[in-house]
């Protein structure tokens, strides 16, 4: 009996030994949370006493409910039927010890990322070089350029399951866009900077929405900065196309400005004016959470420019076409950098809105991914970890932004255009129903739909609403695009002749749906929704006190004979 007490003694002093010397690692709750569990269960023996299983069923549900990968599940990607990828590391990362993110020291200087057409021959030495060593890294260290490249696709794929669950995550299409690319060029940026030795060095924006930057950056044209992989036919001088519809080429550069600053402006100021209209659908872990819903930005000109950098010579449009491949061409980062920076833009000219208050659902700030830093650590990093850029030590340099003053006009004058839709509901067919019944319509000519405003205020009541407590958003719904291709529809209200609707520079433009193929497992083929705010719209239509309105949704391309759509309908935001 002596014996025993004696090896009970023994076994519990090597446990507080292992528990204290977890703690001074500083090693994360989820390494070591399971310790209390192995100590009743060790002294349970020591004594003589059955052990118990314990479970701590509150904190077990809150991590179901954050949505997080599974490092034990990464498998091949099928971005497209005939096409399987394998982009997991060579050694499973589950296998990895890895840390809590820390934010940089609070006293070290901002790291400024500068628009890359203003980048002076220094500067782009030193990416240059950092770029080039990061390439020449071999395969199995992390920060090597091609392991960078296959995180993305990872993680956009859904070569990763949720944890808890067998459903693939994937971040796209939803509020988890905005903050995983974040962490992305984050790490990335610490990575180059660390393998030239300069902890000051920041990440390039390229500068699209601006008509000094809306060509691909000259540094991205020359030594590894070049992708070979790049539709040729959008080389400098040519101004990039944000709305791009792969049908329509060869706009001058004075047409494509106007088509930019008219996209910039519905996409980040009119069509815009909610959190969930910007950020996209609330995506949460489990069957119950999964949601496809966009953001506005997501769909255009992220997807867009993707598209349009990519080669017309492949058949995913790879490099940047492609999820899979985007970030095998340097200029991603340049193109993501610009997109976070789009997110700070978006949160200060609409942050004055009570409804537009930061995220607070604890199931997205709780939500976290792994990524490898400059010292090929694993670290577990938060939403909520990067929602401040100044604690993550970086900073964008001001540039104009020309398209805030962009507000389309209508391609009819009001008062004409309501006599004509009037004549329209007498003499042309359209569907009477804007719910499309359980078979949806094919895509593959213009569908034209009367919808009813559901909420009708009368003059009285109309002076008395603030607009910008309530957002009237149209509706999408029951978007399946049925083969992995490149997708494209434009949304318009009240047009009056849709032959002129040609791109976002009229009124009547609500917005746009892209897909890009990212995935051909059965169990990511899911309907997407899109929403639209169109307040500011119907006011500059002169619809906001009609009872129902136009809605045409126009195909842009022959693949979208692939896509049906189940309705339309009128929804409030607040």
């Amino acid at each position: 009996m002596e014996g025993r007490w004696g090896f009970g003694v023994s076994l519990a002093l090597i446990m507080a030994t292992v528990v204290l010397f977890c703690l001074s690692m500083r090693v994360s709750e989820d390494q070591y949370a399971f310790l209390g569990d192995v100590k009743k269960m060790i002294l349970g023996i020591s004594v003589g006493e059955i052990p118990q299983h314990h479970h701590d069923f509150d904190g077990e549900k809150k991590a179901k409910n954050t949505l997080s990968p599974d490092l034990t599940t990464c498998d091949v990607s099928f971005p497209r039927p005939d096409l399987s990828i394998y982009c997991c590391p060579p050694k499973p990362e589950s296998e990895e010890p890895f840390i809590d993110f820390h934010f940089p020291d609070p006293s070290s200087p901002l790291r400024l990322r500068r628009p890359a057409h203003l980048a002076d021959g220094d500067y782009i030495a030193k990416y240059v070089k950092a770029v080039s060593i990061m390439k020449s890294l071999p395969y199995d260290d992390p920060r090597s350029f091609r392991r960078q490249a296959d995180l993305h696709c990872i993680y956009c794929t859904g070569a990763y399951n949720q944890k808890y669950s067998d459903l693939p995550l994937n971040v796209h299409r939803s509020w988890l866009f905005f903050p995983w690319h974040r962490m992305m060029i984050y790490f990335v940026e610490r990575i180059l900077g660390s393998l030239i030795g300069d902890d000051n060095f920041a990440l390039l924006f390229w500068n699209w929405d601006n008509p000094a930057g809306m060509v691909i950056p000259e540094m991205f044209m020359n030594g590894p900065l070049v992708d070979g992989d790049r539709e040729i036919s959008h080389f400098p001088p040519k101004f990039v196309d944000l709305y791009y519809d792969i049908v329509v080429e060869g706009r001058g550069n004075d047409e494509q400005l106007k088509m930019n600053m008219a996209t910039m402006y519905t996409q980040m100021v009119s069509g815009a004016k909610t959190t969930e209209l910007f950020m996209g659908c609330s995506y949460k872990a489990g069957e119950g959470g999964d949601c496809d819903g966009p953001g506005t930005v997501e769909n255009a000109p992220h997807n867009t420019i993707h598209d349009w950098v990519g080669s017309g010579l492949n058949p995913g449009r790879e490099n940047m076409g492609s999820f899979y491949s985007a970030a095998r061409d340097p200029i991603f980062y340049a193109h993501h950098g610009n997109l976070d920076r789009m997110w700070e833009v978006w949160r200060r000219i609409h942050g004055d809105r009570p409804y537009n208050s930061d995220i607070i659902d604890p199931d997205w700030l709780d939500s976290y991914f792994f990524f490898h830093d400059e010292k090929r650590q694993l670290v577990r990093i938060r939403i909520r970890d990067v929602l401040n850029i100044t604690n993550l030590r970086y900073a964008y340099e001001e540039v104009p932004l020309p398209w805030l003053t962009a507000r389309p006009t209508p391609s009819v004058p009001p008062k004409i255009a309501r006599e004509l839709l009037k004549l329209r509901d007498l003499n042309e067919p359209f569907l009477r129903s804007a719910d499309f019944g359980p078979h949806g319509r094919t895509l593959d000519t213009t569908i034209r739909v009367k919808v009813h405003r559901p909420k009708m205020h009368d003059k009285i009541s109309k002076k008395q609403k603030d607009y910008f407590q309530e957002e009237e958003v149209l509706v999408v719904y029951g978007i399946e695009v049925k083969e992995e291709k490149y997708v494209k529809f434009d949304v318009y209200v009240n047009a009056v002749d849709e032959s002129l609707m040609v791109g976002p520079v009229f009124r009547e433009f609500a917005g746009t749906f892209v897909n890009i193929p990212h995935s051909f497992r059965p169990v990511m083929r899911r309907k997407s929704n899109l929403k639209l705010g169109i307040s500011e719209l119907l006011q500059d239509l002169e619809a906001d006190e009609d009872e129902s309105i136009w809605v045409s949704l126009i195909p842009r391309g022959e693949d979208c004979m692939h896509v049906s759509i189940d309705g339309v309908r009128i929804e409030y935001m607040h």
